[in-house]
C-alpha cells in the first residue's frame, strides 16, 4: 500500500509545480498585456493634449486674422 502513495504523491507533486508555473508565466502575460495598454493610453493622451493645443492655436490665429482683417 505504502509504495501506490509514493508515486501518486510524486504525480501531484509535479503537476502542483507544473499548475504553479504555468500560473506564474499567465500572470506575467498579464502584467505585461496591462503595462503595454496603459503605454497606449499615455501616448494617446499625449496626442490629444497636442490636438488641443493645436486647436487652440489655429483658433487664436483665427481670432487675429478676423481683428486684423
Amino acid at each position: 500500500m505504502f509504495l501506490h502513495v509514493v508515486p501518486l504523491g510524486l504525480f501531484a507533486m509535479i503537476v502542483l509545480i507544473v499548475a504553479i508555473a504555468s500560473m506564474k508565466t499567465m500572470r506575467e502575460k498579464e502584467l505585461q498585456a496591462h503595462q503595454q495598454l496603459r503605454q497606449q493610453e499615455m501616448e494617446h493622451e499625449r496626442k490629444m493634449k497636442e490636438l488641443e493645443i493645436e486647436k487652440v492655436k489655429l483658433e487664436l490665429e483665427k481670432a487675429r486674422a478676423t481683428k486684423n482683417g
